[in-house]
């Protein structure tokens, strides 16, 4: 089964920290241009970091304070969120696509989504 299971969501308060995981089953992470998305209610789908190889790229609104990694061993995409903020609350989505140096959460077809996991920051 090819699939994307994000986990690591909840409710913090401004100023605290999270970090997202997404699990992949039937993909390697390692071999593929993997993103994370977000959504907020009401606003477009923002790509808010990706990473292929070890090149990564960051959202303005994110770069700082978010760090997109993975770990090839548990075949797994994380997202470390720290300083966060009310206005990052939002569905947050790990995607993957075929590798492209070019990877950006913009650019290309993101064919895989996992199902999302809700951030909700309060201040």
């Amino acid at each position: 089964q090819v699939q994307l299971v994000e986990s690591g969501g909840g409710s913090v308060q401004a100023g605290g920290s999270l970090r997202l995981s997404c699990a992949a089953s039937g993909v390697i992470v390692s071999n593929k241009c993997m993103g994370w998305f977000r959504q907020a209610p009401g606003k477009e789908r923002e790509g808010v970091a990706s990473i292929v190889g070890i090149s990564t790229y960051y959202a303005d609104s994110v770069k700082g304070r978010f760090t997109i990694s993975k770990d090839a061993a548990k075949n797994t995409l994380y997202l470390q969120m720290n300083s966060l903020k009310s206005e990052d609350t939002a569905m947050y989505y790990c995607a993957a696509r075929d590798w492209d140096w070019r990877c950006r959460p913009d650019t290309g077809n993101f064919g895989l989504w996992g199902q999302g996991t809700q951030v909700t920051v309060s201040s």
